[in-house]
């Protein structure tokens, strides 16, 4: 069964994010064909690009990529939750993504996104960094309007629309993930 990891993209107080995941992470967890997790970046606290470029995966000089790279290496897809700060998404966000490189390769990615319209631009950044990581990113996205879809911008209401865009993007992450799993599996060197 596919690993799939539901990361909260900020850090902030107060944020939004962590409601948004946890929406994201109950609605999964009805599912019978895929394994969900929450994955908080405050319980990965990564200073800002310290760890040279590894020559190899899983080669890190420090304990909190290495514990970053474990996390992230132990799942076969993602679903990522980010807000839209200035046009773009956190830079918490940017920061941790940024660790790791073939962790992140050969899987599917799915974005949850939220901001005043909806965190649509943050998404746009994120895809591009998602196709030189080779990640494959699913056409559905949740774009969550702060206007609409919560109550004094801070309480989540989501919408019966979005429900249903969430199950389409949780189908397609699912499925891309399996679809996936071939490549990811070390390559076997035929007996001489």
């Amino acid at each position: 069964m596919v690993r799939i990891g539901i990361i909260i993209g900020s850090t902030r107080p107060n944020r939004n994010g962590e409601q948004v995941a946890k929406w994201v992470y109950d609605v999964a967890a009805r599912r019978s064909d895929a394994e969900f997790e929450l994955v908080d970046l405050r319980d990965y606290p990564l200073p800002h690009l310290d760890e040279p470029l590894p020559p190899a995966m899983g080669q890190y000089q420090n304990e909190h990529t290495r514990q970053w790279a474990d996390k992230i290496a132990s799942f076969d897809g993602f679903v990522i939750v980010t807000p839209e700060y200035n046009h773009s998404t956190s830079g918490v966000l940017k920061n941790a993504i940024d660790y790791l490189y073939a962790e992140w390769n050969n899987k599917a990615v799915g974005f949850v996104s939220y901001g005043s319209v909806g965190g649509a631009r943050a998404v746009e950044h994120l895809r591009l960094v998602a196709g030189e990581l080779q990640l494959a990113d699913v056409r559905q996205q949740v774009a969550l309007s702060l206007l609409t879809e919560f109550e004094n911008f801070s309480v989540l209401k989501p919408s019966d629309y979005s429900l249903a865009s969430l199950s389409t993007l949780l189908d397609q992450v699912i499925a891309w993930s399996t679809a996936l799993t071939p490549l990811r599996q070390p390559a076997v060197t035929p007996a001489q």
